[in-house]
């Protein structure tokens, strides 16, 4: 008896399309063609102090209702950090992607 796929892989299909609007990518490429967000504008701030280094750029960012990630570039090599973004303008989760040890 052959199996029916064809619902079973229109079922998956719309499943991945609805988690598709769970996250956004604001598609940040760090260039500065584009102004940061708020949420960016934050983690860009803290992760400022944090490191002790006002050279940092957005490399990436992911908007969800929790709180926005944001991948953050450090000095000329663009050492990764990452941070995430509440609403209210705080952060949290500040920390070296290359160096965890480092705070």
């Amino acid at each position: 008896m052959p199996y029916k796929t064809t619902p079973v892989l229109a079922t998956c299909a719309l499943a991945l399309l609805g988690l598709s609007g769970c996250v956004e990518d604001t598609g940040s490429s760090g260039t500065g063609s584009t102004t940061p967000s708020a949420a960016e504008q934050a983690c860009l701030r803290d992760v400022s102090r944090t490191t002790g280094n006002g050279d940092v750029t957005v490399l990436s960012s992911e908007f969800s209702q929790a709180g926005t990630s944001v991948k953050v570039g450090v000095g000329p090599q663009r050492a990764p950090w990452n941070c995430i973004a509440y609403s209210d303008g705080t952060t949290a989760g500040i920390e070296s992607l290359t160096d965890e040890g480092y705070l």
